[in-house]
């Protein structure tokens, strides 16, 4: 991996590019063992990094992967603020959440950014970025989907300091614990942020101290530029030209849409670069995203189909370009509601994906769920008298491939590394119980190859007063097939009532939930490959027999009967 750098030969540099890695993974575990809120300890909604003096990211631990293009991002805020006057010390701690900079998503993503220092010398930075599960706001849960401005959606930190010169911020501190629903919570994240940055910064101090500052300074110039090496010649490799797709969102909370977004992807022998010209403007709901979002969605993209198997650093995307104008549904300006930034910002990623999938079939799946499928549920235990609050992301279907069908009940391409809440805790915390958690059969996603099965989640709720948001994606258009395959099936929430009647929503906040009510998550199949007249007669029999398919599509679909035809 490494080649020979300013100082220090090779061996000793790519022991030290190891350690960073690995400081990376223990940063990670750290928070993550730490933490206070479900959403971060199991779903993992988190990542964590370190970055050189100028804010190229060095090391990252597994993650969101709508976070990890957004770190050095943040970093690079702080040094815009901060470090350029001189007003930034060692032990000194910046908290961040702005969307149109460096926080690039929405309030509830809290980012932390550390100096680590060497003598008198700034040598790099460590990094968090963390969904708190409460910054205030109008809604539970600091997530909304009727919010018309930032200032209706939670706390709003600009890039100010958290600890200064080691001593934290107490008044902060308690107007963070004074404007949130679950303070022990949302405090206790924080203080698994600061840990996390703490172990990061000591793993650092201890390297330069066993090698030396220039020779670790030389081995991140290094990396930066294998990382930039490694693109280059895959970008070589992939065809050349212009690729294009368009999509729709189908709404933005507020009962406007749908909104239609597009993609020019033009590859050239040296660059990659993304245009989102002509994307619809700014909405008046909280789906819009910010354009440090859009730019760490096209990474994520990009990454899969040049580097993915070369460890995250600042050099793999200096080939890469994004483009859009100012204002719009994906580049939204102060004060535009973000807080289900993350639809329009899966979005982004999935019209690259749809773009270049047919032109890059062994690297690119057809379409998946394309969102978090996030629901939020609240309420007060009628025993305790306490707040409670579960959200998402949850899993659903995957797009098929050339050559195998897609994953099932697995979480969109923008969530990455995360898990869901088990049912054990869910059912020990919450005001309700899960009835079901399985995979459904909902017509969609027909091929050659199959489309992943969306699932069913099923919560029953135990006391009255409950409230329920949602914001699920791909509620009207679903995911697409490619070479012939069918689109999946569309994403809901529907609410079963006690008394049997129906309602089934897309986004929506605040629906009253009482003692008995059903509340059913339906999230998306995966987009087909190929024209399912193809697909092996077996696979279709073994599909009804495991109970992914009914015998209506295996006979009216796939032309399959039952065993004995």
């Amino acid at each position: 991996m490494a080649t020979q750098g300013k100082d220090g030969d090779y061996f000793t540099i790519e022991v030290i590019q190891m350690a960073l890695q690995a400081m990376g993974d223990e940063m990670f575990t750290i928070l993550q063992r730490t933490a206070h809120s479900p959403l971060i300890f199991e779903t993992l909604d988190f990542a964590v990094g370190a970055t050189d003096a100028d804010g190229e990211i060095v090391a990252m631990g597994n993650g969101v992967t709508g976070f990890l293009g957004t770190l050095d991002m943040a970093v690079k805020d702080v040094i815009a603020k901060f470090t350029r006057a001189g007003n930034l010390d060692a032990d000194d701690i910046v908290i961040l959440n702005t969307p149109y900079e460096g926080g690039g998503s929405h309030l509830s993503d809290i980012s932390l950014v550390m100096p680590v220092y060497d003598g008198e010398v700034i040598v790099g930075y460590v990094v968090n970025k963390a969904h708190w599960s409460e910054v205030g706001g109008m809604d539970p849960g600091s997530v909304t989907t009727n919010s018309t401005d930032i200032y209706q959606e939670g706390l709003h930190f600009p890039c100010v300091k958290l600890s200064e010169k080691g001593h934290m911020n107490e008044a902060l501190i308690e107007m963070i614990r004074a404007n949130v629903r679950l303070p022990d919570m949302s405090i206790g994240d924080m203080w698994a942020g600061v840990s996390a940055l703490r172990m990061g910064e000591r793993r650092l101090k201890t390297l330069i101290g066993k090698y030396g500052r220039d020779v670790v300074l030389a081995a991140m110039d290094n990396l930066l530029d294998y990382g930039e090496t490694m693109a280059r010649s895959e970008i070589a490799k992939l065809p050349k030209g212009t690729f294009t797709a368009s999509d729709f969102l189908d709404a933005d909370g507020l009962g406007n849409g749908p909104f239609e977004v597009k993609c020019a992807v033009t590859i050239t022998d040296d660059e990659f670069i993304c245009d989102f010209t002509g994307s619809h403007p700014r909405v008046p709901g909280s789906i819009n995203c910010t354009y440090v979002n859009l730019a760490s969605r096209a990474r994520a993209v990009y990454r899969a189909v040049t580097v993915p198997n070369v460890a995250t650093n600042g050099g793999m995307y200096r080939p890469l370009k994004v483009i859009c104008p100012p204002d719009t549904i994906f580049t939204a300006l102060p004060p535009a509601p973000t807080s289900t930034h993350y639809e329009s910002a899966i979005m982004a990623l999935d019209i690259i994906w749809k773009a270049l999938a047919p032109h890059l079939p062994e690297r690119l799946s057809a379409g998946n769920l394309a969102s978090t499928a996030s629901i939020g549920v609240s309420g007060t235990d009628p025993e305790t008298g306490e707040f409670w609050y579960i959200f998402g992301p949850f899993v659903g279907g995957w797009g098929a491939e050339i050559d195998h069908d897609g994953g099932r009940g697995q979480f969109c391409a923008a969530n990455g590394q995360t898990f869901n809440i088990p049912i054990e805790i869910t059912e020990a915390r919450y005001g309700v119980e899960v009835e079901r958690h399985a995979f459904h059969t909902e017509p969609g996603g027909h091929g050659q190859f199959r489309g992943g099965n969306g699932v069913y989640l099923d919560y029953r709720a135990t006391s009255d007063g409950i409230l329920l948001a949602a914001g699920v994606g791909r509620h009207k258009y679903p995911p697409w097939g490619v070479a012939g395959g069918a689109d999946g099936s569309c994403s809901y929430v529907k609410v079963i009532r006690r008394d049997g009647s129906q309602e089934i929503y897309g986004k929506i906040s605040r629906i009253a939930i009482h003692k008995g009510d059903l509340i059913r998550l339906a999230t998306a199949t995966g987009g087909g490959w190929g024209d399912p007249a193809k697909r092996d007669p077996d696979r279709v029999r073994d599909d009804l027999r495991d109970g992914f398919i009914t015998a209506e599509v295996a006979r009216d679909v796939y032309g399959v009967g039952t065993q004995d035809d």
